[in-house]
């Protein structure tokens, strides 16, 4: 395979970003070594990118791998910029939108700045959505974004930036989201799916960790999927959605429209109700819950809804060729015995666990740094992305 001067530049753009995401801070010279390049090309590559302002120069000791004795002052070192905001990051709630002006380098998920409950009894909630987006838009520092970057759940059409599903937010599916925000910053705007945004910033955080499942637990229940340091790909603009796999025997509706999924026992307000039943004289708050837990263990009817997902979870495993799942979410936050559960449960179903390792890890959410990978991707750094015809015509299909 040949590959156009240009392609190779962009690659290796990519490469020494990846690189500086995983270093945090690192030298001009420790890039070159860690990269492979000649550093004539890593100083190029640095050069373009310090005059793009991706890059920033600070003061500092040697970074990871470069670790030779100087005299003197030390040198320049590099980092994604944190100075100045580059993208506005908006996250689509069940109930609430959150906003946050979000740099390159500094990614912290507890820091959005900004956000408003939806008015649920508005005649027009994408309205009045857009009308709470302007008066956001007068609060913030920054008036110039690179971009701006949408996290929502639901089925998404990223490419055609369309919600075609969205079983927690029905308002959203007939509304132009990207469009509304268009008309309040004059920034491109992308769309991506809330658990693959999730995805990207956990690998963001840990980029040796390149293939895995990510199961997030909320509002509502979705996985997504990284294949070597990358989303996969389908012809659908669908995946992960064991959330709405049925479960035998549960009669509850989901807003998906079926009967029985799997978010109906584990999304927050599903292990509420759950609760409630097993303990009709006990409030059914997270904070009785969580005691009640620490006291008890797993109970019979949370280890029931635990194996229904196990069951789901290792099936994607056993189909996927994966090892490792990822857990964030509410059940990171119960008692250390409950993951403890789920990962042997897990376990119990994925084959590759009979004769070799099926690693369960919980990890907090770090949604924003997601919303930052897939800014630099598509509009910092972008590469065309395949064109799937076949899911282009299948996504006319499912809203027709």
């Amino acid at each position: 395979m040949i590959f156009h001067p240009a392609r190779i530049g962009l690659l290796n753009k990519r490469a020494l970003i990846r690189q500086l995401r995983k270093d945090g801070v690192a030298s001009r010279a420790g890039l070159a070594r860690a990269l492979g390049m000649s550093q004539p090309t890593a100083g190029k590559i640095v050069d373009e990118l310090l005059t793009q302002e991706i890059l920033e120069e600070v003061e500092g000791a040697e970074a990871n791998g470069d670790h030779a004795t100087r005299l003197g002052r030390p040198g320049r070192q590099l980092q994604l910029n944190r100075s100045q905001p580059s993208f506005l990051g908006i996250q689509l709630g069940v109930s609430e939108t959150r906003l946050a002006e979000l740099p390159l380098g500094a990614c912290d998920e507890n820091d959005w700045h900004f956000s408003f409950h939806h008015d649920a009894a508005a005649a027009n909630p994408a309205a009045a959505w857009e009308k709470q987006l302007r008066n956001v838009a007068k609060q913030l520092r920054s008036r110039k974004f690179l971009g701006v970057v949408l996290s929502v759940p639901g089925i998404v059409d990223e490419s055609a930036r369309r919600i075609l599903f969205s079983p927690n937010i029905h308002w959203s599916e007939s509304a132009d989201l990207c469009a509304a925000i268009g008309k309040v910053w004059d920034a491109p705007v992308l769309l991506v799916q809330e658990e693959r945004a999730l995805a990207l910033g956990y690998l963001t955080l840990h980029p040796d960790q390149e293939d895995f499942l990510l199961a997030d637990f909320g509002e509502g229940v979705g996985g997504a999927v990284i294949f070597g340091g990358k989303p996969l790909m389908h012809p659908l603009p669908i995946s992960g959605e064991f959330g709405h796999t049925p479960v035998l025997g549960n009669h509850r509706r989901c807003g998906c429209g079926a009967v029985g999924c799997v978010e109906t026992l584990l999304s927050t307000s599903g292990l509420l109700k759950s609760f409630a039943a097993a303990h009709p004289r006990q409030t059914a708050s997270w904070a009785a819950l969580q005691k009640q837990l620490a006291e008890n263990g797993v109970e019979p009817w949370l280890a029931q809804s635990l194996d229904a997902a196990a069951v789901a979870l290792a099936a994607a495993l056993n189909v996927l060729g994966l090892r490792r799942v990822v857990v964030t979410g509410n059940l990171t936050d119960l008692p250390p015995t409950v993951l403890e559960y789920f990962s042997g449960a897990i376990r119990g179903g994925a084959m590759w666990a009979r004769f070799g390792e099926v690693e369960c890890v919980s990890a907090p959410r770090n949604r924003t740094a997601g919303l930052v990978a897939v800014g630099i991707d598509r509009l910092i750094l972008p590469e065309a992305e395949p064109k799937l015809s076949r899911g282009k015509n299948a996504a006319t299909k499912l809203v027709k």
